[in-house]
């Protein structure tokens, strides 16, 4: 199934994300936002679920007539093991954040962090991916659930990064049967390297702290994205405004543009995702 592609229709208002901690999500605005354009009458919950119960509340919701389940932190690869079946970009994630029932009882596993990212990159932020060499820095989940997206977009080359350059080529081993050269390396092996789109899927994102990464070169239409987001400056995007590259930004939008591809998927009606980014920036910034 491709992201252009909803699931069949299926008659329910019940929808919620799950996770743990869960208290600050935005995603029940975000859906509210959505439903609000299409009259949709559905409610949106933010649930908190402990570690031990997970694959018993997805059972129970959807038993009780779910319409779709976004997942976070820290059960996306509970999530796309407990599923029925699953799209390719969840299979190449491992993980999956959005969970949607069939009209057989069965559940399919998608992951729509990627494709979110990249409409944000694309379409709101007018980033050109295709030709461009493109760093990664991390080798966790977040970086897995991207790779897939961002090679359909044709980069020359895909590099991933780490602290541990055995992690970073392993990974990208995964992906060695594409026809986008994927490599993996050590942080130190990206030095003196120039590159023209910079993602940041590390726990850097998580401070306005000024981070210290390897010297490497940025061209002058390089763009630098964090994947992580915050009311100030995250210390990734301060380091890469020291480095004056062409266009910086955090990842605000790749959360709202993944919201409106589940709601895509469960519901087929695609939201129009720009002003509810404002809306979410300006509620951060007061």
């Amino acid at each position: 199934m491709t992201s252009e592609q909803a699931a069949p229709s299926i008659s329910s208002s019940a929808y919620a994300v799950f996770g743990n901690p869960i208290k600050h999500s935005k995603s029940p605005a975000i859906h509210s936002a959505f439903s609000e354009q299409f009259d949709d009458d559905i409610t949106y919950r933010a649930v908190r679920v402990e570690v031990d119960d997970f694959e018993l509340k997805v059972s129970r919701f959807f038993q009780r007539g779910g319409g779709g389940l976004n997942v976070t932190l820290p059960f996306k690869e509970r999530a796309f093991i407990l599923s029925d079946e699953a799209t390719d970009r969840a299979t190449r994630a491992r993980a999956a954040n959005c969970l949607i029932p069939l009209p057989d009882g069965s559940i399919r596993a998608d992951n729509t962090d990627g494709i979110g990212m990249v409409r944000d990159m694309v379409a709101n932020l007018g980033w050109q991916l295709s030709s461009r060499r493109v760093l990664l820095l991390g080798a966790g989940g977040a970086v897995r659930g991207v790779m897939q997206p961002l090679l359909m977009e044709n980069p020359t080359e895909l590099v991933v990064a780490n602290r541990t350059a055995q992690k970073a080529e392993a990974l990208a081993s995964e992906f060695a049967d594409q026809k986008i050269p994927v490599q993996g390396c050590g942080l130190d092996d990206i030095n003196g390297q120039s590159f023209d789109l910079i993602i940041n899927g590390t726990s850097a994102g998580l401070t306005t702290e000024l981070v210290s990464l390897p010297d490497f070169n940025l061209t002058e239409r390089s763009c630098c994205y964090d994947m992580m987001y915050s009311a100030e400056p995250t210390g990734f995007m301060r380091w890469a405004a020291s480095k004056t590259p062409w266009a910086v930004s955090d990842g605000l939008g790749m959360l709202v543009e993944q919201a409106a591809e589940s709601y895509f998927l469960w519901r087929g009606k695609r939201p129009d995702t720009l002003k509810v980014i404002q809306s979410l920036r300006h509620q951060m910034s007061i």
